[in-house]
């Protein structure tokens, strides 16, 4: 007879303290529905938990005054404190953990926390705190307390120790395998220590024939390895495999065996293919016995059948599997990718984050930039609207991969299906949309089929500034309970901006920024310097655009990030055409991906970055938006040659009249009205009173037209399923009077827009 083997899937330290990388989730939500059993774990959570305990600084304290460490002023300090830190940290871990939160008045107002380097630059959390209360300022300073006792043990016990990674320098830009390799054979630091007790706990607790690792950046690897490592010493018969987002962009042409003592399979792309064909290939070995004992329904003791299920009793046929890379009889590393489909992603199926401790996890207030906010603060349930991104056209990003280059939909009604059930799950209704770009129609569905069900949720997302985000589809997304989008602005160049084929224009971005601003949703932009032939003039010039858009304030939040040549893109494929020179490394027998190269057109880019990074720091708080550019450089750079009322201009530009939007669907987020009872006086006007959630108002018209209105709006307000168009409500307008050009231009027309009805 089939018997399904056990799994586990981990998160290995570190990504987030907040919440939990979906990976896991999704995979136990697809194949969970199967009938697999699947447990879960995040390691990296449950390492920081351990690690930030009284048992464990007590730790950490006894092996530096063991070790023949060199310690700057700042570890010293920290030693001599030592009993403070071990009677403070605990609590403070509950109050990141919204555990207590009356913690916050003695962490704001009085010497109840230790201080160390990291509160050498608290001197402006007045200003920046002192509209947003009391537990975000002490949820900052608890998470510089957090951050100042990770400096000592990355400094001691723990070089490779990050709250978002670990080890991170091994994994980056690895072509070979010899660093990580011998750093895996070298004896456990403290640190490695702890986690592969919290391994063992687990794997006695699971005892898995199958242990899954997500690996989604760099500074997981080393962790996933040694945790991999521990399972063949241990559990010799399990097998190992392992996927994500730093295999899926780094390991696509490996070719390095040792790598296989760790990993017996490592995936590419989406892991529920991969994982669905292995699962399928293996097939239980029981002895006979057992197997009849099994069918015919005999009772066993507690235990006996699960002893029996050992990996040693599992055969593997491996010419089936997808995307899958393996170490063969002959000791090479080969890849199998049996042909078939990818499993469409209205199939994947609801991510399930039963058996993750939901509510250990940290909210921290690392920065004071409000979207890495929502990054590091709060639990957010992770969901995908759609499979790739419906742009891939970027010349810097991977878009020849297929989670970017395979673009796929679910409908409407199954994504509110997915939160609902998720929602039930975690009793937590905020959510991160993790996609590339969230596809604007995609979008408003969604908002519409939110709507219709009164599901209310609170969700953030990435997207593209593309024109289809009008004003009336913001506030759509902000009715269904949008609050912030991220989306790459990168160069604000026109020429750049081309060169990328983003897709965008300067001006464009302007006016969808300033829509999602009206709505009251919170804009962040990507920005990138250092592209392909960008001089001198170009990146001062992006950084007057991006004054600019905050003078305005239609940007409230923005990172500058440094471009980086990949293998996978099309500037990493045809430097040529972009006027670089890639210039190593040459491909190795391990990770491939991020490229040198040289750029003989353009400036010297690595200057520009602390004086960008600087006057972004103070753009986004408001501060010194009048300085002339020059102000944030310690070199000469050239005038901006960008018109000082560009933004303003690109603002004032007039949008399509409604009477030219014949097409498109009329969409009321209000609630039904009232007409009161019509005065019999000749020339008597109709009344409309509207109950809505913050005010209420009347409207005043002819009684033909507020029959007429009373009957849309009831339709609009109860029938969401019914789209009516624009040219369909006119068709219904009453004749006599206005015409309906003219009715559009009216304003009772203005006031029932400006109060929610949109056409979308």
């Amino acid at each position: 007879m089939s018997v399904s083997p056990r799994i586990l899937l981990i998160t290995p330290p570190l990504t987030q303290l907040n919440t939990p990388y979906p990976a896991t989730a999704y995979l136990k939500g697809f194949l969970g529905a199967r009938g697999y059993h699947i447990r879960q774990a995040d390691l990296g959570l449950e390492l920081v938990l351990k690690l930030f305990s009284k048992a464990g600084l007590t730790r950490v304290f006894a092996e530096i005054e063991a070790g023949a460490f060199e310690l700057s002023d700042n570890a010293r300090r920290m030693l001599r404190l030592r009993t403070s830190y071990l009677s403070t940290v605990e609590p403070v871990v509950r109050f990141l953990q919204n555990k207590d939160s009356t913690l916050a008045p003695r962490i704001c107002h009085s010497r109840f926390l230790p201080e160390a380097s990291r509160f050498d630059n608290v001197a402006d959390l007045e200003t920046a705190f002192g509209t947003m209360g009391l537990t975000d300022q002490a949820r900052h300073l608890a998470t510089l307390y957090l951050e100042d006792l990770g400096d000592l043990i990355k400094e001691t016990v723990g070089p490779q120790f990050g709250f978002s990674r670990y080890a991170e320098k091994l994994a980056m830009s690895a072509t070979t395998f010899d660093p990580l390799h011998e750093a895996l054979q070298a004896p456990p630091n403290l640190l490695d220590r702890m986690l592969l007790e919290l391994f063992d706990e687990l794997l006695d607790r699971t005892q898995p024939d199958i242990v899954g690792f997500t690996v989604p950046f760099p500074g997981n690897l080393y962790g996933a390895l040694r945790l991999a490592a521990r399972v063949k010493q241990t559990r010799p018969g399990t097998l190992t495999s392992m996927g994500g987002g730093y295999p899926n962009t780094e390991l696509r042409q490996i070719r390095e065996p040792r790598f296989f003592d760790y990993i017996d399979f490592l995936t590419l792309d989406d892991g529920e293919g991969p994982w669905l064909r292995l699962l399928e290939a293996l097939s239980c070995q029981l002895p006979v016995v057992s197997c009849q004992a099994v069918a015919n329904g005999q009772t066993h003791q507690p235990g006996q059948l699960e002893n029996e299920l050992t990996t040693d009793n599992w055969q593997l046929t491996t010419d089936t599997l997808q995307r899958t890379f393996l170490r063969n009889a002959a000791g090479e590393v080969e890849y199998v990718n049996h042909p078939g489909p990818d499993i469409p992603h209205p199939e994947v199926g609801t991510p399930d984050y039963s058996d993750l401790p939901l509510t250990e996890y940290l909210s921290v207030i690392e920065v004071l930039n409000p979207m890495h906010r929502l990054w590091s603060d709060g639990r957010w349930n992770k969901l995908t609207i759609a499979h790739g991104c419906y742009w891939k056209r970027c010349s810097f990003c991977d878009v020849t991969l297929d989670y970017i280059g395979r673009y796929e939909t679910a409908p409407a009604t199954l994504l509110v299906d997915r939160i609902e059930q998720i929602v039930a799950q975690t009793g937590q209704t905020g959510f991160h949309f993790v996609d590339e770009a969230a596809p604007p129609l995609a979008l408003r569905d969604l908002a519409v089929e939110l709507l219709k069900r009164r599901v209310n949720i609170t969700w953030w997302g990435n997207i593209r500034f593309e024109k289809t985000f009008s004003p009336d589809l913001c506030r759509l997304l902000a009715a269904a309970g949008c609050i912030a989008v991220s989306g790459g602005l990168e160069v604000a160049s026109d020429r750049l901006l081309a060169l990328m084929e983003k897709g965008v224009t300067i001006a464009q971005v302007a006016r969808v920024t300033d829509g999602f601003t009206r709505a009251g949703i919170m804009v962040h932009a990507y920005l990138m310097y250092g592209f392909p032939t960008e001089t001198a003039q170009e990146t001062v010039d992006s950084l007057e655009v991006v004054r600019q858009l905050f003078q305005a304030g239609i940007v409230q939040s923005g990172y500058w990030h440094r471009f980086s040549m990949t293998a996978h893109s099309p500037v990493g494929k045809n430097p040529a055409k972009y006027k670089v020179a890639a210039i190593g490394p040459e491909p190795g027998p391990f990770a491939w991906n991020d490229l040198w190269h040289e750029d003989p057109t353009g400036t010297d880019h690595e200057a520009f970055g602390p004086g960008l990074a600087k006057a972004l720091y103070n753009y986004l708080h408001g501060v010194a938006l009048q300085e002339p550019l020059s102000f944030w450089f310690d070199f000469r750079v050239p005038k901006t040659t960008v018109p000082r009322q560009l933004i303003q201009k690109a603002l004032q530009e007039p949008g399509k009249p409604d009477f030219a939007k014949q097409n498109l669907r009329l969409f009321w987020l209000g609630n039904a009205p009232e007409l009161l009872p019509l005065d019999t006086r000749p020339g008597a006007r109709a009344t409309l009173v509207f109950y809505e959630q913050a005010e209420d108002f009347e409207l005043k018209t002819t009684p033909a037209i507020g029959q007429w209105l009373l009957e849309l709006l009831t339709c609009l307000s109860t029938d969401y399923d019914t789209k009516l168009l624009l040219k369909e409500a006119a068709a219904t307008f009453p004749a006599g009077g206005l015409s309906f050009e003219q009715f559009l231009q009216s304003p009772a027309w203005e006031l029932l827009r400006e109060k929610g009805l949109l056409v979308l």
